[in-house]
């Protein structure tokens, strides 16, 4: 476990799966950064967490805030996922980052990212690739900031509140 501030960063799991399920909901129906259209409940949203074990190239990072008493928030997290699914792409991960709205701008992206790259530097993994629908400039500057570079742009690849979207997807080189 990592801490920052009152921030502790460790691998999902099964009890955290509805807070994130909630949080990845308002992402679905506010805005166009994911292109799910219909919210998930917590048994929908249950493969997704189970595809991220707490090992391996294919992890999923928490950041909570101790809210005293035993209790705490979670504030976003942080995936790697498959790339593509045919075998000579294993090497290969996509990464995101979601944050609750009120923990945007306060570094958690960032710790969640990094604890994500520290983590597989033990594995297996040459590229993170990110797409992200734009306009974002937030998770543009963020993906920059931390080594990832634009790689191109698929023009209104995805259709969301009846308008279409442009993805930038970024990669990042990892391990040696």
């Amino acid at each position: 476990m990592t801490e920052r501030g009152e921030v502790q960063v460790s691998a999902g799991g099964e009890e955290d799966l509805p807070e994130l399920t909630a949080l990845y909901n308002h992402y679905v129906r506010e805005t166009p950064i994911t292109f799910d259209t219909e919210p998930h409940t917590v048994e929908t949203r249950r493969p997704w967490l189970l595809s991220h074990p707490g090992h391996g190239p294919h992890r999923l990072l928490v950041a909570r805030e101790d809210r005293g008493a035993g209790r705490s928030r979670a504030l976003g997290y942080a995936t790697s996922s498959p790339f593509r699914p045919k075998p000579a792409y294993s090497t290969s991960v996509e990464v995101s980052v979601y944050l609750a709205p009120d923990a945007c701008g306060r570094g958690i992206g960032t710790l969640l990212y990094e604890r994500l790259f520290a983590a597989l530097a033990t594995e297996d993994v040459h590229r993170a690739y990110a797409g992200i629908a734009q306009p974002n400039p937030a998770s543009v500057r963020l993906h920059t900031r931390l080594g990832f570079r634009h790689v191109g742009t698929y023009g209104e690849v995805g259709r969301k509140f009846g308008r279409y979207w442009d993805v930038a997807w970024y990669e990042r080189p990892l391990g040696p």
